[in-house]
């Protein structure tokens, strides 16, 4: 069986089509199915939506989050609740084609554990494409997880035992794709061509961007941390000469003020930024060591309970 998880944040619109289009895309994997879809809190009607389609088929059951905790909170809480022999993350926004996932199931059925659906296109996203080129080269370059597909990807499918796997992470600020590389497996890649939103507004705002950018850097890198001591080391290098510079090239003693004044306020921004970024590793070490739950559950539909149980089994 395959576990479809869609996070969904104001999908209320997007849900029932995308429901009628995964009936006829699983229908060519031949795949008993369900279809887990978590609400992350939404001010629309998108958990009503979500029941009336439970009521009407009992493959779809529906979790409804007691605050907006993010998507990738969401699609931690759905992998928690899933039951199938694999599990795929798509959105509820039509972007990520439904068709596809007979693509992500044949790459499985021949052996392949996580299978990331990557994009070859992105029309009309201009921004949002720039924003993830630098995020995905980031993730390469920086973070040092060079399999990770360059386009980028948010549209997967993972094998019982990766889901398993992520179960034993307790992590609160991860990013649940960059967590999901890092533990390894058998990784393929399948291409498709990203649509344009359905309808609706993205809940993806650039604050929530610059979060997952950096719980993706401080997760898995170190890096922030030794950029910060070796510029603190060529900056101090620097001063020394402008110091020397000041006294030995400008005798005036205005000139000689100001080029001191010039370093001292550089050296004090620099050991700002350090200091932020250190606090940034120490904020998520002590929202690690209180161990409030990632997400809290405020409804769900008939079923859900029963399939969690069934699932840590």
């Amino acid at each position: 069986m395959l576990s479809i998880l869609t996070p969904a944040f104001n999908e209320a619109g997007n849900l029932p089509v995308l429901y009628q289009r995964l009936v006829q895309a699983m229908a060519a994997t031949g795949l008993d199915w369900e279809w887990v879809i978590v609400d992350d809190h939404s001010r629309d009607e998108t958990f009503a939506a979500v029941e009336r389609l439970s009521l009407n088929d009992p493959r779809v059951r529906g979790i409804r989050l007691a605050r907006n905790s993010g998507s990738h909170s969401a699609i931690a809480c759905g992998l928690h609740h899933v039951r199938g022999d694999a599990a795929a993350m798509m959105a509820a926004d039509l972007q990520n084609p439904p068709e596809t996932l007979h693509g992500l199931v044949e790459r499985w059925q021949r052996g392949a554990q996580v299978v990331w659906a990557t994009r070859r296109a992105r029309p009309g996203q201009h921004s949002n494409g720039a924003f993830a080129t630098v995020y995905y080269w980031m993730m390469r370059s920086v973070v040092g997880m060079t399999e990770m597909p360059a386009q980028g990807t948010d549209f997967f499918l993972i094998d019982r035992a990766v889901v398993n796997a992520f179960r034993q992470f307790p992590e609160r600020n991860v990013s649940v794709l960059a967590l999901i590389m890092w533990l390894g497996f058998r990784q393929e890649v399948v291409e498709y061509d990203q649509q344009p939103r359905a309808s609706g507004r993205s809940g993806w705002t650039l604050a929530r961007k610059m979060t997952l950018v950096i719980d993706s850097v401080t997760s898995f890198s170190d890096a922030p941390i030794r950029l910060c001591s070796y510029a603190g080391i060529a900056l101090i290098g620097v001063a020394l000469l402008v110091v020397i510079s000041a006294v030995v090239l400008v005798p005036s003693l205005t000139a000689g003020m100001l080029l001191m004044t010039a370093t001292m306020i550089g050296l004090t921004g620099l050991q700002l930024l350090g200091l932020g970024m250190v606090g940034e590793y120490v904020w998520r070490a002590l929202d690690e060591a209180r161990r409030r739950p990632r997400y809290v559950i405020e409804a769900t539909t008939p079923g859900v309970e029963e399939a969690a149980t069934e699932a840590t089994r």
